[in-house]
């Protein structure tokens, strides 16, 4: 969560060579990548990848245990959840996994500190409530660290960034779908990087 300021959150559907992908996001300054389990060639494509150097390479939209095993099979070296389940908490630790579970309300916020857990996905941020909901949220729960991601933008990101318990943000706008041009992602990836500054 501290290694770029945007993770850019891909559905990946084998237009995009997903090696080509991946320098070029790592060359632009985002090299923690999420590649969501929503399409067929998601796994494939986290293998591709991980052969990139300099590549963080994790599993989002992981839904179950035998997605998370699937996503470790494939390379994944972190994974990231819309939602919060005991179960995935428990085999991520077991499997040494860095796992980001979503959060929208402070239940699930307790439950995932209960679990020994101290960084969250708030999900889906913007119609969670967006920014003041999740400084309402954060308050009683000093330690907690989070990656918005949901409905967040190039223009609205830096506005999450300024947050002191926001470490970084999800960028699902960094590559639009059916999008192919790498030198346009490039530059859009860079421009995000560049918000840590």
């Amino acid at each position: 969560m501290r290694c770029a300021p945007v993770i850019p959150v891909l559905v990946l559907d084998g237009q995009v060579d997903p090696v080509a992908l991946a320098e070029t996001l790592v060359e632009a300054g985002l090299p923690v990548i999420e590649v969501t389990l929503r399409t067929p060639s998601a796994l494939d494509a986290i293998r591709r990848m991980r052969t990139v150097e300099g590549a963080i390479i994790g599993a989002g939209t992981v839904l179950s245990a035998a997605m998370m095993e699937q996503a470790i099979g494939a390379g994944a070296q972190f994974a990231v959840s819309p939602g919060l389940l005991d179960g995935l908490v428990r085999m991520a630790s077991e499997r040494d996994l860095p796992y980001l579970p979503g959060v929208a309300n402070a239940t699930d916020l307790m439950i995932g500190i209960d679990l020994g857990l101290d960084r969250f996905k708030f999900f889906p941020a913007e119609s969670s409530g967006g920014i003041a909901a999740l400084s309402a949220l954060a308050g009683p729960f000093l330690d907690a660290r989070f990656c918005p991601t949901g409905g967040i933008t190039a223009e609205t990101a830096s506005a999450w960034l300024a947050r002191t318990e926001v470490l970084c943000v999800g960028g699902s706008w960094i590559i639009r779908a059916g999008e192919t041009d790498l030198a346009v992602i490039f530059e859009r990836a860079r421009a995000a990087a560049a918000l840590g500054e």
